[in-house]
């Protein structure tokens, strides 16, 4: 695959990203601190398969409890079609907190992850945050050589700061990570 053909792949995959009120939009800068509460969502149904439910863990960056009400999927081509995790999970300032829910189903609505699922990769994890920052929206290719995907869309995210009973409503994205492993 040339170059040119891997930087259209990785224009037309990864989406625009909005950004928040209190944000750069000119630098792609979000304030990190208006947003403290950070999350994986995992699921044995996707590596087997089967409805296993879904298990979100959730950490608080803040000083204040923070109750995380709710994630919503959005469709990327039809915005009427969603669907709403609803969480009402607490996690204690600088805590963490997880939630055991019944499956639902987070692989529709975009043609990233949908071409990826086809492809029998694995999602590990969904997740709205990255170890490395400068990953970030970084998509590696299906190469001889790679074993890691990963696809990028927005959700909508709402959350309480118990303290001050401040609810704030925001899209943000969520990384979708797939593996698989490499046959020789």
């Amino acid at each position: 695959m040339s170059k040119a053909s891997i930087a259209l792949c990785i224009a037309l995959i990864v989406p625009q990203i909005a950004y928040p009120q209190g944000s750069d939009a000119s630098t792609g800068a979000a304030d990190e601190e208006e947003y403290p509460i950070k999350y994986s969502i995992y699921s044995s149904a996707w590596g087997t398969r089967s409805n296993a439910g879904l298990r979100l863990i959730a950490q608080n960056l803040s000083d204040n409890e923070a109750v995380l009400e709710s994630i919503t999927f959005i469709d990327e081509d039809d915005s009427l079609v969603r669907t709403d995790l609803n969480l009402e999970i607490s996690v204690p300032g600088h805590g963490w907190a997880e939630k055991e829910m019944e499956y639902v189903d987070l692989l529709f609505g975009s043609e990233c992850i949908s071409r990826i699922m086809e492809e029998d990769w694995k999602l590990v994890e969904i997740s709205n945050y990255t170890l490395n920052p400068s990953v970030r929206g970084l998509i590696i290719e299906d190469t001889d050589s790679f074993r890691i995907y990963q696809c990028v869309r927005n959700v909508q995210v709402s959350w309480t700061n118990t303290k001050t009973g401040n609810t704030n409503a925001h899209t943000e994205w969520v990384l979708y990570h797939f593996e698989r492993l490499l046959i020789n």
